[in-house]
């Protein structure tokens, strides 16, 4: 027997390149069309503008919506509307979805009313709240009228709670059961269904209040004798979350106990919704994307095409911060300029005690975010995480401290700028422990993102400290 012959998988920078090749083909054959003196100019001109679009769109027709949001995020503004016009209407609605909220909002300024309201009307009630926060007022309004009493009742539901709890992400389609009946009757149940629901690998027990009973695995669904009743065989230890819970959370608690869905219930237990492991990965996706532009105090939604203007207003805040910073760590300098004239050999070493200061505050201040993040440090283990975070300072500071105090010995041959090294590096070592500590811990309490600006106010600490520490200690003992 053959083997089935498969195509592999083209990659996603695969076909964003060759999306890439095509449009600039476009533009080059055009822009020479357009040069030519020919009868008929504007004809010929449209029909090979038509002919030219034609691969392009074929080829956008074969890939999926994330891939085509990935490849739009990727491209300039003008490519992007270009690519944009080629896709299919009808898939218009789960692109949307799947691009950030900045590319989103430009690819919604692109599209009239009537579009808009469109593809808004192809997504399920959960989609569409997803959505909803960035349609045009008019567009919502018309679009909740649009909807049965039941879809309203959820994308209502759903636009009640915040983007970042369970309420806002939670999906609405699921299947539920009675206790009262068999595997057999639930089997054919199951039949009447065209599809299931995507990532059901549960069914939810609920009585006629639609209170959440348990849960029925599909595969004991599957092994055991149909005869049996599901209040013999379904679980009661089930996993459930809150709507006003925090998604993150939900996302950890996910990956904790490896769930596929999960049930979302409200104060008196009724079954309002579930939650699935696609949500949750692109939960922790996003929020690992955010940590990562928050420590360089960015925000969040900056369009990696968007306008000079735009990007260069969005990094202000903290370039701002940063020349404050560096204009005190200048000062500091300068209230020594006597002792770094007197031994020159200051100006050399100072920033290694600084930049090395700047790395053990980002070790520290790495774990921290980390534990935060993962709920893994509160009031009764903090102190203990203090002190052993300074014992790691102290400790990496009188090995390295030696290490750099022997170099600066040889150097220069002078004992006690060796020593002056060495005593800097261990106190910097602590300074930076310290604001690598309560950076993110001050954040986090003031419910920011404890990775906001984290680097930027420790880069800015450990540096001003790390010359005042030094030059003042050569000050004393040096001269």
């Amino acid at each position: 027997m053959n083997a089935i012959e498969q195509k592999p998988q083209e990659s996603l920078q695969e076909s964003l390149q060759q999306v890439q090749r095509l449009i600039a083909r476009h533009k080059l054959v055009e822009g020479l069309v357009h040069k030519q003196d020919m009868p008929k100019h504007d004809l010929v001109e449209t029909l090979v503008h038509r002919q030219n679009l034609v691969e392009l769109q074929h080829k956008l027709d074969l890939l999926h919506p994330a891939d085509i949001a990935h490849i739009l995020e990727a491209l300039p503004l003008d490519e992007r509307l270009l690519v944009w016009d080629l896709v299919k209407a009808e898939r218009d609605g789960d692109i949307l979805l799947e691009v950030s909220d900045a590319v989103r909002e430009t690819l919604l300024a692109h599209m009239d009313s009537d579009e808009i309201l469109a593809a808004a009307e192809q997504l399920d009630a959960d989609e569409i709240a997803d959505l909803a926060p960035d349609l045009p007022q008019a567009v919502v309004h018309e679009l909740m009228d649009s909807l049965d009493k039941e879809e309203r009742a959820q994308v209502q539901s759903a636009l009640s709670y915040d983007e970042h709890q369970v309420g806002g992400i939670m999906d609405f389609e699921m299947v539920t059961i009675r206790d009262d009946v068999s595997l057999e009757v639930v089997l054919r149940y199951l039949r009447r269904f065209e599809e299931l629901p995507n990532h059901t690998d549960k069914l939810f027990v609920v009585d006629k209040s639609d209170i959440l009973k348990g849960i029925l695995p599909l595969k004991r669904l599957l092994v055991n004798d149909p005869d049996m009743m599901v209040v013999d065989i379904m679980a009661q230890d089930v996993v459930t979350f809150r709507p006003e819970e925090d998604a993150g959370d939900a996302a950890q608690a996910f990956e904790r106990y490896d769930l596929i869905s999960a049930p979302v219930v409200d104060k008196q237990g009724k079954l309002i919704g579930r939650l699935t492991v696609d949500m949750m990965v692109d939960i922790i996706r996003e929020d690992a994307e955010n940590e990562m532009l928050n420590l360089a105090g960015l925000r969040e939604d900056e369009d990696l095409f968007s306008s000079v203007w735009a990007s260069a207003k969005n990094r202000w805040p903290w370039l701002a911060i940063n020349i404050c910073t560096a204009f005190v760590a200048s000062r500091v300098i300068g209230a020594f300029e006597n002792t770094i004239s007197s031994l020159v050999a200051l100006s050399t070493l100072m920033t290694i005690v600084a930049g090395i200061g700047g790395n053990t505050g980002n070790q520290t201040s790495t774990l921290i975010i980390r534990g935060l993040a993962l709920n893994q440090i509160n009031a009764s283990n903090a102190r203990r995480l203090i002190i052993k975070e300074l014992g790691i300072a102290l400790l990496n500071g009188l090995v390295w401290g030696s290490v750099m105090g022997l170099i600066a010995w040889l150097l220069y041959k002078q004992v006690s700028l060796g020593l002056v090294m060495m005593a800097a590096m261990v106190l910097n070592f602590q300074v930076a422990a310290l604001v690598g500590i309560f950076v993110p811990l001050t954040m986090h309490k003031m419910g920011r993102d404890p990775a906001f600006g984290s680097s930027v106010l420790l880069t800015a600490t450990t540096d001003s400290m790390g010359f005042f520490i030094f030059l003042g200690l050569a000050t004393a003992f040096l001269l």
